[in-house]
């Protein structure tokens, strides 16, 4: 089972923040190989482990910069708003350690915040987050 554990210089300040890839989803990246077409570089960013995120949520342009589309839509709720329709996309994480998840990714803004993404439950229900906030460090086990 890999492991990773990352150190963050103030854990109760900035949270379990890690940096990870976005690519294309499997489908996507295999009928794209099919058509002999180029896949999209992956979009590099910051992300936060948030247990109180029912799903993954990524910031509304990065599926813009991968070139995917919407495969539904779907209602959130934020901490200050509730029924907000956003679109979904098939992506996958490529967290540390070469840790590939794929998810349905929701789209959502992100204003004035230093993520791009939110990893939620829908991931964690697959490994396992150990928090040790004494030291500052967080390790994620899949």
């Amino acid at each position: 089972m890999p492991s990773s554990t990352t150190q963050v210089s103030n854990l109760l300040l900035y949270g379990p923040v890690l940096q990870v890839q976005v690519v294309v989803g499997s489908a996507l990246e295999e009928a794209l190989k099919t058509r002999g077409e180029m896949l999209p570089e992956p979009v590099v960013i910051q992300a936060l482990v948030d247990t109180g995120a029912t799903g993954t949520v990524i910031r509304k342009d990065i599926p813009e910069k991968l070139g995917i589309h919407p495969i539904g839509q779907q209602e959130i709720a934020t901490a200050t708003q509730e029924r907000i329709r956003s679109e979904t996309y098939m992506v996958r994480l490529v967290l540390p350690d070469r840790v590939i998840v794929e998810v349905k990714a929701v789209a959502a803004e992100m204003p004035g915040q230093p993520i791009q993404c939110l990893i939620g439950r829908d991931v964690l229900a697959r490994g396992v987050l150990i928090y040790i906030g004494y030291v500052n460090s967080f390790t994620l086990s899949f």
